[in-house]
């Protein structure tokens, strides 16, 4: 057991070290993002919800088409992947990278290389529960996706991908300052007194 840990440590770290040499280039510009994220400054969540709004609001003011949506997002990747390895020491400096930065530098890939497995375990969960129970498989797949076309079909679709945008950038900063743990916490009582609630009924 413990030469299997030692194992799956050991592949975590030279995947972490891959993904650091990989996003070299690219440190600057995530430590600053990982830091409005993560809300640093009280003004942090304002200014990112007003800028995915702005660039929602954009969308949907030029209403392009979906093959130049997705010509476009591909052209602004290409020239991000090509422009900020290149400009970005001469934003930040690469002359001030401390031990700080590097160490959480490495954090941000390690959590990125742990969420990268953790996909891949549910992907693997997923195909196991086909192989040994296909029926089960079935039925918890065609009701997932029958929720979310009907959910599709009563939500404008743009506005549901704002919607889904939004949680995704806020949930780092909710996570940092413990508020999903706040709101779970309070869920989970509320549950418990239900239950409890229901039993005392039944007795």
């Amino acid at each position: 057991m413990a030469e299997g840990d030692n194992k799956s440590a050991n592949m975590l770290a030279q995947e972490t070290a891959q993904l650091e040499e990989q996003l070299q280039g690219w440190g600057e510009v995530i430590l600053a993002g990982d830091r409005v994220l993560r809300w640093e400054k009280p003004w942090f969540p304002g200014a990112l919800m007003g800028a995915t709004t702005v660039l929602f609001l954009l969308i949907y003011y030029l209403d392009p088409s979906v093959l130049t949506g997705l010509s476009c997002s591909v052209m602004l990747l290409c020239l991000a992947d090509y422009l900020v390895p290149t400009l970005a020491p001469r934003v930040f400096g690469s002359n001030k990278w401390t031990t700080e930065q590097q160490q959480r530098f490495h954090e941000i890939c390690g959590n990125l290389v742990k969420t990268q497995r953790r996909v891949v375990g549910w992907w693997k969960r997923l195909c196991t529960l086909k192989e040994e129970k296909p029926k089960m498989y079935f039925a918890s797949v065609i009701s997932s996706l029958l929720a979310v076309a009907w959910i599709g079909q009563q939500v404008h679709n743009l506005f549901l991908t704002y919607l889904i945008v939004s949680f995704l950038l806020l949930l780092p900063g909710l996570n940092q300052h413990g508020v999903i743990t706040k709101y779970a916490g309070m869920a989970k009582r509320e549950i418990n007194k239900l239950l409890k609630q229901k039993e005392k009924k039944n007795e």
